[in-house]
């Protein structure tokens, strides 16, 4: 790799732990993130703007093609724009679970239980709308061509989900199909791609989860050394 002082700048302030301070963080993180569920019950208690942008910033410093950052988070807080979401979005569902999603995918859903209503939409104090952008760059307003787009919003998403959950908030992810309405909704270009929607808040007193979500592989089961 090629490096000069005009192109470059010195790693600091990196982080270093003695082995078994890394093997105490690595457990503590995955344990805190083991307790994370999908929440289809949530609360109407507000959530303070700040956070969510915490937890965005938070997911802004995820790696990315060419580190040009192809994502967009649209922070949707309105009720009136949640219901519009909540609509357009049920839309779709109702044509999915009346048949074009197929047997075998609602088979493979039924043991979570969900159906065309999506009241959480509405009753969550957040919708984030995440958009993956086809052109872009790493400063505002360019348009180049973007790279390992699909990568880098996910990557840039598990982040975001990682931090709310830091942030003592519940999360869900919602990809109803299509989600073109997202960027009329949302005042997006059609230049940017909905990626999903990620409904953000406090969990319902008394919600519950499914078992079926409960079942986690093993690391024997997901990895392998070499």
């Amino acid at each position: 790799m090629k490096t000069t002082p005009e192109t470059h700048v010195l790693l600091e302030g990196y982080p270093e732990y003695e082995p078994g301070e890394q093997l105490q963080r690595a457990d503590a993180i995955y344990r805190h993130l083991s307790t994370r569920r999908s929440v289809r019950d949530f609360a109407s208690t507000p959530v303070d703007r700040a956070v969510i942008e915490a937890c965005v910033s938070a997911a802004g410093t995820a790696p990315s093609g060419a580190n040009h950052q192809p994502w967009y988070f649209a922070c949707v807080g309105s009720a009136e724009k949640k219901r519009e979401i909540r609509q357009a979005a049920e839309a779709e569902e109702r044509a999915f679970y009346a048949g074009k999603a197929g047997e075998e995918w609602l088979d493979a859903l039924a043991p979570i239980g969900t159906d065309a209503e999506k009241p959480y939409m509405e009753i969550a104090p957040w919708l984030i709308c995440i958009f993956a952008q086809r052109r872009g760059g790493a400063e505002a307003g360019e348009s180049r061509k973007n790279y390992y787009i699909h990568e880098s919003v996910g990557i840039a998403t598990g982040l975001l989900i990682a931090a709310c959950h830091e942030a003592g908030l519940a999360t869900l992810v919602h990809t109803p199909n299509p989600m073109g309405f997202l960027n009329r909704l949302c005042g997006r270009p059609d230049t940017e791609k909905p990626y999903l929607i990620l409904v953000v808040g406090h969990p319902a007193d008394g919600a519950m989860v499914p078992k079926h979500a409960l079942k986690k592989k093993t690391s024997g089961e997901i990895c392998s050394f070499l």
